[in-house]
């Protein structure tokens, strides 16, 4: 008896999961999603490359891993540099996305899916089976004004309309996490389903080291680098200690630790929550997943948003205003001062739901679109 019919034997349902390779926070941000559909009993498949393939294989080393090119967008080493770079690659999104439509298909026939979920993979829709997109960003922000995040929105809902149901990583109403970019004034023609935060880690009774910090590195090149350049010529003054994770999973290249400084390429889900609550303030990106982590663990935050990145530097006001996070330029940006602010800035982070909605949305899903086929 072959295994798929096994599966159907014994009702599992067949997923596939598929992030976008913009940086790492798709992908970890699919880790709950992943976790809640193998507890519901489903036969998970992940799909991707590169940096998101070593992140989901060290954290899911048992599941069927397909290989799926990414859109391998680079960033400008000037914000102003950006929009002309975005412009760049905009045919070059467009071949994957067509490119990842037409690999579905032969998925699909090869590997028999009972639904799809993907993570701001635009092509990974299907006439045939449910297939779910997942997004925090409905809005668009664009340097360029309100005229352009209109086209951008317009632009958006025409791919998101391709899927059956539209996930959104956030809390629906007022106390929301993501403000004008998960709350528009007008959604997506598809169901749009708020599924509370996601975050892979959990809050533990751990003791906070004083003066002990951790830097996160993410994101596409070459911002990540020019960062991670600047952090290191601070750190080196710094008199605690600090956990410094580059974002680089499957990389050979290495910086030496000391006894002060410790530096990983990438850290598996277990340890960075225990560095992340052991730290008395975390540095990083403002980008969303992230965001999501550090308030489910309740941690003070500096946030440094890319420069040219919209969507992160409207987080990182937004965020400030509300009493969540400090946010400074990376223009801007030294250890000292930003420590000296954070130490007066006051934190009032709320206590936000996560997994319960999660797991009644794929329990529905699950109920709706993939009953078992034999039985």
């Amino acid at each position: 008896m072959s295994q798929l019919l096994k599966e159907k034997l014994q009702g599992k349902s067949r997923i596939l999961v598929a992030p976008l390779d913009w940086g790492l926070g798709h992908a970890t941000r699919c880790i709950p999603i992943i976790r809640e559909l193998l507890t519901q009993g489903c036969d998970v498949w992940l799909a991707g490359e590169g940096a998101q393939q070593q992140l989901l294989k060290a954290e899911f080393p048992e599941l069927s891993f397909l290989q799926l090119p990414g859109y391998k967008i680079r960033y400008a080493k000037t914000a102003r540099g950006l929009i002309w770079k975005m412009i760049q690659q905009g045919p070059k999104m467009r071949r994957a996305i067509l490119y990842e439509h037409l690999w579905l298909k032969k998925m699909i026939a090869r590997h028999h899916f009972d639904a799809v979920i993907s993570d701001n993979r635009y092509g990974l829709y299907h006439s045939e089976v449910p297939c779910i997109f997942i997004t925090h960003q409905l809005t668009i922000k664009s340097s360029a004004g309100k005229w352009a995040e209109k086209i951008l929105q317009k632009r958006n809902y025409k791919y998101i309309s391709r899927f059956g149901e539209c996930w959104v990583p956030d809390i629906e109403g007022e106390n929301n996490l993501a403000g004008e970019l998960s709350h528009p004034a007008i959604k997506p023609a598809v169901p749009v389903h708020y599924i509370d935060l996601l975050s892979r880690f959990e809050k533990k009774d751990l003791a906070q080291k004083k003066n002990h910090l951790l830097i996160i590195l993410s994101g596409p090149e070459p911002q990540r680098g020019i960062l991670e350049e600047k952090i290191i010529k601070d750190i080196s003054h710094y008199n605690g200690t600090a956990t410094i994770v580059r974002g680089l999973p499957g990389s050979a290249s290495m910086i030496p630790s000391t006894n002060m400084i410790k530096f990983y390429n990438h850290l598996p889900a277990a340890e960075l929550n225990i560095e992340m609550q052991e730290a008395e303030y975390i540095i990083s990106r403002s980008g969303y997943s992230t965001v999501m982590d550090l308030v489910a663990l309740q941690k003070k935050s500096i946030l440094i948003p890319t420069p040219g990145q919209t969507e992160q530097e409207y987080l990182g006001i937004y965020l400030m205003k509300k009493g969540i996070a400090v946010s400074i330029s990376q223009k801007d940006f030294s250890l000292q001062k930003a420590l000296a602010h954070a130490a007066e800035y006051n934190y009032q982070i709320p206590v936000m739901a996560t997994g319960k909605v999660l797991k009644e949305t794929i329990e529905q899903f699950l109920h709706q679109s993939c009953p078992p086929a034999l039985g």
